[in-house]
């Protein structure tokens, strides 16, 4: 049983873009998602510095666009779930929580990139208000680091399984935390990411994105659609779209997630553009699940064989 998924803000690196448009067909439906969400997504892919890219508002709609535009290349069926090729399951961490709606036929491409848009800009100008961040912690034992965290009155906004834990919150609270660690965990790493997310610092996007999504009519999925608030299948469009404007103020739970991939029986995960991150977490969290991330368009034959074998 294949699953189908989409990296979070972060992941993304400067020119990442630029290979998969050269492809038949990408520009042109690149250029018309820039026109309708009022974003130059081919520059920022292309051209844009790391820095440039960092900001939210930018990083999150390019996000999207980049893992719609890789499973349209691979050719994987969103239409129904009986199709050839077609996923069992889909999923996103954090923003790729869209693009997994786009995948499942919750939302259309130029919705999805409609909402990402609006989601980018209001957890922006939530992220203005107070300087956060958040901070990946390498090793230790999960339970004694989140206990550790909530002391310095830090958030664990992203509980990523195999034993990674997101830290969010002030700058101040960061700094505190690398000089006083957790016991176990080696290295404190900052994230390429311009705010607290899914912290309560980002109350103040949730009711901009409720906005945004109530002029949306979404479809209920195609395929099994796993909620990363909780690791739960949802079945109707209506509580896809609900669960995503909370989840922009509450923590990731993509432990859960993989934990459901299990129950479903997954045996193959595919990571769209730009994949990597979720496919480590998986090679640590699921042993015996193959696993492949499409980082460049060299990637797909590859990954066309392995849907081949388990979709």
């Amino acid at each position: 049983m294949l699953v189908l998924v989409a990296p979070g803000q972060g992941a993304q690196t400067p020119g990442f873009l630029t290979p998969w448009l050269e492809l038949p067909g990408a520009a042109d439906r690149v250029a018309a998602w820039s026109d309708a969400i009022g974003l130059d997504l081919a520059h920022y892919g292309t051209k844009a510095d790391a820095d440039e890219i960092r900001d939210t508002a930018v990083a999150q709609p390019l996000l999207v666009a980049a893992g719609l535009l890789s499973a349209s290349a691979l050719g994987t069926a969103t239409s129904a779930a009986d199709a050839a090729g077609a996923p069992g399951a889909v999923a996103g961490h954090s923003v790729g929580e869209i693009t997994a709606a786009a995948f499942a036929g919750v939302l259309d491409d130029t919705a999805a990139l409609t909402l990402v848009r609006k989601r980018g800009l209001a957890m922006a100008e939530a992220a203005a208000i107070t300087e956060t961040g958040m901070s990946a912690l390498l090793g230790g034992d999960p339970e004694t680091s989140i206990a550790h965290l909530e002391k310095l009155g830090l958030t664990p906004a992203n509980i990523n399984g195999a034993g990674q834990i997101v830290a969010a919150g002030t700058l101040e609270q960061l700094a505190a935390l690398e000089e006083d660690k957790p016991e176990g965990v080696r290295k404190v790493v900052a994230l390429k990411v311009a705010g607290a997310f899914h912290t309560h610092h980002m109350g103040p996007a949730v009711e901009a994105l409720a906005e945004a999504a109530g002029a949306l009519t979404p479809a209920d999925p195609n395929f099994t659609y796993v909620s990363n608030r909780d690791g739960r299948t949802v079945a109707t469009g209506a509580e896809v779209l609900e669960r995503l404007v909370g989840q922009v103020a509450n923590p990731v739970r993509w432990d859960l997630c993989m934990e459901t991939f299990k129950e479903l029986g997954a045996t193959a995960i595919v990571e769209v553009c730009p994949g990597g991150t979720l496919v480590g977490l998986a090679k640590r969290a699921l042993p015996g699940v193959k696993t492949l991330a499409l980082k460049t368009p060299d990637d797909l034959d590859a990954a066309r064989e392995l849907i081949a074998e388990h979709a």
